[in-house]
């Protein structure tokens, strides 16, 4: 898989997997939404401050980020660390008409905050085969790029 053809997977997906250790040490997984990527390294995630997973990135940042599609047999898990945000520019990015069900405070809610997962390196697979990532593509690949909606950049739709 080229770069280009990782991230249309990455921008189609609406939604990855996270993975992480908890604070027993136990492996766990959890399904988000995410369609905010700069690039193939950086993902934001928006979420609740009081969630078993930010509580247990802040003691252990360690986590992956996959994304895939099972209609074309495509994956992509990226390694890296992640990134808990409170301040208003992250917030104000992610936020949706609507988000008040979850968060009654609005953007200040102190039980809201954006996720920011940073890769290190990562693995692809498709059915014509599979490689890996290192530091240095992600890092050439994203140089220049801004945060941006995959969602809206490819249906036009704008914010989902």
């Amino acid at each position: 898989m080229t770069h280009d053809e990782i991230m249309n997977l990455i921008d189609r997906s609406l939604f990855a997997t996270i993975g992480y250790t908890d604070e027993n040490g136990r492996q766990n997984i959890r399904r988000v939404f995410c369609v905010w990527h700069k690039g193939l390294g950086r993902h934001l995630i928006s979420t609740n401050t009081s969630s078993h997973h930010v509580q247990s990135l802040r003691k252990d940042p360690e986590m992956c980020l996959y994304f895939h599609d099972d209609t074309s047999f495509e994956g992509i898990c990226l390694y890296g660390k992640a990134l808990i945000h409170f301040d208003r520019r992250y917030k104000e990015l992610l936020w949706n008409d609507g988000d008040e069900k979850y968060y009654p405070k609005g953007i200040e809610d102190e039980d809201y905050c954006i996720l920011e997962f940073v890769a290190e390196s990562g693995r692809y697979y498709r059915y014509d085969g599979k490689g890996d990532l290192t530091a240095e593509e992600l890092d050439t690949f994203d140089w220049g790029k801004e945060y941006e909606n995959g969602y809206a950049k490819l249906s036009g739709k704008g914010r989902p």
